[in-house]
């Protein structure tokens, strides 16, 4: 019904953000992987949304990238899977990170998401097994992992979000971890 919103980023307060359209403020819930990258209160921001109606709530959910929209529907498509749980896997770890741990089938990444146990982690390798992950090369799969350890060493140096997220939009994209977060510190040092 919605598939995308094109307006001024008003608040955010992870993991919602208000956006107006045009006088209408739209409440967004967004993966962690898409709060990083959001730009400051104020600016422009443009989202591709899923909305999801239940006999209880309306819910509206934005993503940076058709990828994270694309993976969250085939998400909430595995049974005992639901949005908030799907927007937790997509939080935890990135779409390439997920197609990773999917192609490899390793449980054991799955289960350092919260609220993700031991039999859901395997219900999700065997239900995303042809669909996630089934077309990734040793060369792409490495890279985004690195995007996400630099960004978690960032944030455990002290480093808030918003400066972390804009340190790794100047690095290269096939940078390795050590050499990204020395690259990151640099450029944070200015």
């Amino acid at each position: 019904m919605i598939g995308k919103l094109t307006g001024i980023l008003l608040e955010k307060n992870p993991p919602q953000i208000l956006v107006d359209c045009n006088g209408v403020g739209y409440e967004v819930d967004v993966p962690m992987t898409t709060f990083y990258n959001l730009p400051a209160s104020g600016e422009r921001i443009s989202l591709l949304t899923h909305f999801v109606v239940r006999e209880d709530a309306q819910i509206l959910y934005g993503f940076q990238t058709a990828a994270e929209r694309s993976t969250f529907r085939l998400l909430i498509k595995i049974s005992g899977v639901g949005p908030r749980t799907a927007l937790g896997v997509l939080s935890g770890m990135g779409v390439d990170e997920l197609a990773r741990a999917v192609s490899e089938q390793e449980p054991a990444r799955l289960t350092k998401v919260p609220g993700i146990g031991k039999k859901t982690a395997e219900r999700l390798l065997l239900e995303l097994k042809g669909k996630l992950g089934a077309d990734l090369g040793p060369s792409t799969a490495g890279a985004p992992s690195h995007q996400n350890d630099i960004l978690q060493a960032l944030l455990a140096l002290g480093y808030n979000d918003k400066e972390a997220a804009s340190a790794l939009k100047a690095l290269p994209a096939d940078v390795g971890v050590s050499e990204g977060i020395k690259l990151a510190l640099k450029s944070l040092a200015k």
